[in-house]
């Protein structure tokens, strides 16, 4: 059996599957994260990453025959620095939705120019970037930065806590910016030198290529048998995509989760100033990416906030049909990634009345984040055959894929597994040891979501006052995300 293990933002997910595709078992751990100033978000490796790790395994083993191939994916880009053997120096600072390093990105555009950066990398310098977290570490934590001399993301140091490679994928150094040279497809050497002096880059591998097998130590840690081969692994996102079959050009996929991410496979090499340009998950792929910085998250937000259950949320809001009676949001509760790039936005809820209750709130946070997806696939621009598959937790239900086809008037195909970046690493796993020659048999597509026509013209409506109120609103948010920094 094939082992995939995800380290997620909230949540991280192991399964089992057979190397024809059949799902044996799956297992999950809840986590949180670490905010201890606003706009900094942060993981303890040991306690979140590995224990869950450890945790997972413990959990699925009993049902395995044998583990032949293990894959793992995580968040990212992520900078986790780590001394000469591995040790965690400090809690891994995760993606764009930390956002501390905003002078840093601003410094490291003007010395090497946007033009440039955008030319060779794919994507411009914003908080996603690993580039200016490092410069930022050099510069608030320099005891820590003396002592650092290895990069890690989620994937890449549990991969080397099982086997002791020290190795990057292609498609996580891509999203490193601006360390990766997209066109060489290696190490941006000189820039790489000037902004981590000292550094030991990783060796470069896909994520599919077996890079190292379980040591006799990670053996007696976990319970996996000594050697049983490892892949390099990669970003959760594009895991997720390969799991789904998203892997031809015109393929996107939209995953509903904590954030809502998207992901397009390209033909060719395209940079893009408003969204990430990245390699892809297998050689000769590109991929042009956008993610929202909360989606999920504010759902969970308003759960929590109204003690109900998401089914009686997603009920409300379903008899509070399109547009909620008046009620417009801006999803932007943390920032906002693509295509605004803009750490500053904050969340907006425009309309609000003495009539409207949890129900509107929920059901104008479903078509808030269906509008932002729309605004990513407008910056990825017209694609006559683009087909989309959406994946996720927030598939459960069902309103809010239908909200999103609705706004967007397109169908989205739904798979017979949407269960997460695990089980697309699992098929890594079956590729990269050669268990699995032929992936077109995974996961075949169980149903599709239809737009509903008469709800395109109320949408289009909104969707324009949508984008109106980003500028309306922006130097308020601004001003007062600016007050909460000062204290």
């Amino acid at each position: 059996m094939l082992l995939g293990i995800d380290i997620g933002t909230s949540s991280s997910k192991g399964v089992l599957v057979r190397p024809d595709g059949t799902l044996v078992a799956s297992a999950t751990r809840e986590h949180g994260v670490s905010t201890p100033q606003p706009g900094w978000v942060e993981h303890d490796a040991a306690d979140v990453w590995w224990a869950d790790l450890a945790s997972l395994v413990a959990e699925l083993l009993p049902a395995a025959d044998e583990v032949t191939g293990v894959g793992i994916s995580g968040i990212g880009p992520c900078v986790l620095v780590a001394d000469a053997d591995g040790r965690p120096l400090r809690p891994a600072i995760l993606y764009g939705v930390d956002t501390r390093a905003t002078a840093e990105i601003t410094e490291l555009t003007e010395r090497y120019g946007a033009e440039k950066i955008l030319a060779r990398g794919g994507s411009p310098l914003t908080t996603q970037a690993v580039g200016p977290k490092l410069a930022w570490l050099r510069r608030h934590e320099p005891a820590t930065w003396a002592a650092t001399r290895r990069l890690f993301m989620a994937s890449s140091w549990l991969v080397h806590e099982l086997t002791g490679e020290y190795v990057l994928d292609h498609h996580s150094a891509s999203q490193s910016s601006p360390l990766y040279d997209a066109g060489t497809l290696s190490w941006a050497e000189d820039w790489a030198d000037d902004i981590a002096p000292g550094l030991e880059r990783p060796r470069l591998a896909w994520p599919g290529e077996v890079v190292g097998r379980v040591t006799a130590r990670a053996a007696a840690r976990t319970g996996l048998p000594e050697g049983v081969p490892v892949v390099a692994g990669t970003v959760d996102a594009w895991a997720e995509a390969v799991s789904v079959g998203v892997r031809d050009p015109g393929d996107v996929m939209l995953m509903y989760g904590t954030t809502m991410f998207l992901v397009e496979v390209l033909p060719e090499r395209r940079s893009s100033e408003r969204l990430w340009g990245t390699v892809g998950a297998f050689p000769g792929t590109y991929t042009l990416a956008g993610g929202m910085a909360t989606s999920g998250a504010i759902t969970g937000w308003l759960r929590g906030l109204t003690g109900r259950s998401y089914g009686d949320l997603t009920e409300a809001a379903r008899d509070a049909g399109p547009g909620a009676c008046g009620l417009l949001m801006l999803p932007y509760f943390a920032g906002e990634r693509t295509p605004l790039f803009d750490p500053d936005a904050r969340g907006v809820l425009v309309g609000l009345t003495l009539r409207h209750g949890p129900g509107h709130l929920y059901r104008a946070a479903l078509e808030g984040t269906a509008f932002g997806v729309r605004h990513n696939l407008e910056a990825m621009g017209e694609n006559a055959g683009r087909r989309l598959v959406a994946v996720g937790g927030g598939l459960r239900g069902g309103l809010w894929t239908q909200i999103v086809s609705d706004v967007l008037q397109e169908p989205q195909d739904l798979p017979t597994y949407a269960i997460g970046a695990s089980y697309g690493d699992a098929l890594l796993a079956g590729l990269g040891t050669g268990l699995v020659t032929d992936a077109s048999g995974w996961n075949p597509i169980a149903s599709v979501v239809r737009p509903d026509p008469e709800a395109a013209a109320g949408y289009d409506e909104l969707y324009r006052l949508y984008r109106d109120l980003y500028p309306a609103t922006r130097d308020t948010a601004h001003a007062l995300a600016a007050l909460n920094a000062r204290g």
